[in-house]
């Protein structure tokens, strides 16, 4: 494994002592059907060591991720992929600057094109880019200077139109958050001055009350990290400062829950400091849902993601059976169970969090180990949950058009926002445009196909 300053894999316990781990491990978690399978192994010349970035899925419906190593390009610069929810990858570019490291994973736009970061490379303090499904890249920004340094984490694309991101150092030494436009004009918002964070690692997330919370891994009260709100404007406010007990050292994005509240994780800190998983409501009231013990997890660096199923699904880079790291599912209420413990032939130390793709399944990857070169691997987990519908984006005003993405939509004979029927345009047989329609009000979006009715994961928001 070569040399680097991102790697956060923690020394791993002995296996002898692990070996209760799953059998000591209880929920009341009803049991689903699951089925884990392995898609990809990434080989170095396809890409190696994805890292702590979550999966995306496109218009086209594959799925799309970066590798932080591996490429055409003496493999040290690292990649962008495209993955079928069938295994079939495509490398579709590959970084040639200097470490160029696309560590965070990639946001798509409602027009199909990807944007992401590169925590290196560029002018040595790393980029934000754009890329287009085939593999055309253009670099929108170059870091330096008071405008921060060494963006780690993924961009968010807010109500105004406008992307979001951190910046884990500069302007002071304690990063930034910042506003770009889709064409490269950036703003700083918000310098860190320790006391109210330092060194954000996670973008951040924009709540339906259209605020922006994020996280940074160490700062504030008590210097193991805070959870932040800023409006769109830059208007700052510190929700909460970890105290270790509480968890410390958040590295995940934050999510909003279909109750409203925001839920995270900590690589540190809780009643074992191995770890924790939080909710913390939007006005900074916080609960540890869990506790991690390494026997059912350790160290969580992911950003969790809700299922259609209403469960928050997440990742840990060690612990479990083995200490190789799992997949866990906890309710909203903190009740965890462990679905998988990789075994190192099928990858090792997760980084990066899950995606449930349109089919139901979940898509994530490892970062090292698996397979015959051992860079990490892409991988399946079906829980036996059905095809839904997901929105790019989840919000817009009366006559704005989104694209909804699905299964089987070549057929569909209607589309409704919360009840009020939209005129549509089928594209393709994962992918439908629609007109918000006067009346429409927030609410889930429906799409009647032949094989049934596909309704959207997420409520739809009307600006």
């Amino acid at each position: 494994m070569p040399s680097t300053s991102w790697s956060r894999v923690s020394p791993l316990r002995s296996p002898a002592l692990l070996l209760v781990a799953l059998i000591a491990a209880t929920t009341s978690i009803a049991a689903h059907a699951q089925t884990f399978t392995t898609l990809v192994n990434f080989s170095g010349a396809n890409g190696a060591y994805p890292a702590y970035g979550s999966l995306v899925q496109g218009i086209n419906a594959d799925l799309y991720g970066t590798t932080a190593y591996g490429g055409t390009f003496d493999g040290s610069h690292g990649t962008v992929f495209a993955i079928t929810p069938q295994g079939q990858l495509t490398t579709l570019y590959s970084f040639r600057g200097n470490r160029d490291l696309p560590e965070a994973g990639l946001i798509v736009a409602p027009d199909g094109l990807l944007y992401g970061t590169t925590s290196d490379g560029g002018d040595g303090f790393g980029t934000i880019f754009r890329i287009t499904p085939s593999g055309i890249l253009t670099t929108l920004y170059n870091f330096g200077g008071t405008a921060g340094e060494y963006p780690y984490g993924a961009l968010v694309q807010s109500f105004n139109g406008m992307l979001y991101g951190s910046t884990n150092t500069g302007a002071g030494s304690y990063g930034t958050v910042f506003r770009i436009n889709p064409s490269g004009t950036l703003t700083t918002l918000h310098a860190f001055d320790l006391t109210d964070g330092d060194n954000p690692i996670a973008g951040l997330v924009q709540a339906t009350n259209g605020m922006l919370y994020g996280t940074t891994q160490q700062g504030g009260a008590y210097g193991d990290g805070t959870i932040y709100a800023m409006s769109p404007g830059g208007a700052f406010a510190t929700l909460c400062n970890f105290n270790g007990a509480d968890g410390r050292w958040p590295y995940g994005a934050l999510i909003q829950g279909a109750d409203g509240n925001l839920y995270g994780t900590t690589w540190f800190g809780g009643a074992s400091d191995e770890g924790t998983v939080f909710k913390i409501t939007p006005a900074g009231s916080l609960t540890i849902l869990h506790n991690f013990d390494y026997t059912d997890g350790a160290y969580p660096s992911s950003t969790l993601v809700q299922g259609t199923d209403g469960y928050l699904y997440g990742t840990t880079q060690n612990g479990g059976a083995i200490g190789y790291g799992t997949i866990f599912q906890i309710t909203p209420t903190g009740t965890l169970a462990t679905l998988h413990s990789f075994e190192d032939t099928d990858g090792a130390y997760p980084q990066g969090g899950l995606v449930q793709g349109t089919d139901g399944s979940f898509y994530g990857t490892t970062t090292y180990y698996g397979g015959p070169d051992n860079h990490g691997t892409v991988f399946r987990l079906s829980m036996g949950l059905g095809p839904f519908a997901k929105t790019l984006p989840t919000f817009g005003k009366v006559g704005n058009r989104i694209t909804i993405l699905g299964t089987d939509l070549t057929g569909a004979t209607s589309v409704t926002f919360n009840g009020t029927p939209a005129p549509f345009t089928i594209l393709s047989p994962t992918a439908i445009t629609a007109t918000v329609p006067v009346g429409a009000t927030a609410g889930q979006i429906r799409v009647t196909t032949p094989s049934g009715t596909l309704t959207s994961n997420v409520t739809f928001k009307i600006l």
